[in-house]
């Protein structure tokens, strides 16, 4: 008994011991790559090891990246935020500078210098494939719920977006990755909240998502939506357009009407 357990515990780590080894060398590549594209893109902002850079008046040229984690990386790398020109207090979503490799090669990265929220998968940000459409449906009333009470405010009940004090935006956020939105619940990047596990739980963010992403297949039924911003645009585009069209088109009747052509003879 004793020369059969002794077998099959070396056995087993034979097996086993190959794919973890297999495993470790490859995150250590693949943050070794990521490392190589950081000092090329990103030190001479972040500081060679993440540290942080500071202006000569005491102001950040970039913020110090230890324990931002792979999820904020990835967002701000895959909406092409970074590389940034330069510090500002909102930076314009681009086209992302690195390709979906390398972007994954700097988070790894980043993520090696401190713990921090890790990259979602798809099991965090969409619905299970075998929900009946009840409980899609349900899950999807849920994050409407969650998002109007949480994020309206910034994002017009639709995620729209909308301007904010400052100078600032409210960036759309319906017709994007579910990935992304739940990067940004999870970091919170430039002005917005930071919706924690604990602020929000991870089956509510995913119902969120759901929630945004059902809005993209419902059809405009009023006609034309003017970028579903919401009742005030709806109100002062009827106010401007349509009852300024009017007041345009009952003036333009009253000038050319029978009795102002009689008027005309008169005077003459």
């Amino acid at each position: 008994m004793l020369l059969l357990g002794l077998l099959l515990t070396g056995g087993l780590y034979a097996s086993l011991a190959p794919a973890s080894a297999d495993e470790t060398a490859s995150t250590a590549e693949l943050v070794q790559q990521g490392r190589e594209l950081y000092i090329t893109g990103c030190s001479t902002c972040h500081g060679e090891n993440g540290e942080g850079v500071r202006n000569a008046d005491g102001s950040n040229l970039g913020p110090s990246l230890v324990g931002v984690g792979a999820a904020s990386a990835h967002f701000q790398l895959a909406t092409g935020r970074m590389p940034a020109a330069g510090p500002a207090a909102q930076i314009p979503r681009k086209e992302p500078v690195y390709t979906a490799d390398e972007i994954q090669a700097l988070a790894a990265y980043i993520a090696s210098l401190g713990p921090g929220p890790g990259s979602p998968t798809p099991e965090d940000y969409l619905l299970p494939d075998d929900l009946t459409d009840e409980e899609r449906d349900e899950q999807i009333a849920i994050g409407a719920q969650i998002f109007w009470d949480n994020c309206t405010a910034c994002h017009n009940f639709n995620g729209s977006g909308g301007a904010m004090p400052n100078g600032g935006e409210a960036v759309p956020i319906n017709n994007r990755e579910g990935q992304i939105i739940y990067e940004a619940m999870l970091t919170g990047p430039q002005t917005m909240d930071v919706f924690s596990d604990g602020n929000i739980t991870p089956e509510e963010k995913r119902a969120v998502i759901a929630y945004l992403q059902s809005i993209e297949e419902q059809p405009e039924y009023g006609g034309f939506g003017m970028g579903s911003l919401g009742p005030v645009s709806d109100g002062l585009f009827v106010w401007v357009v349509g009852i300024g069209g009017l007041v345009l088109a009952a003036t333009w009747i009253a000038a050319h009407s029978t009795r102002s052509k009689k008027d005309k003879k008169v005077e003459a």
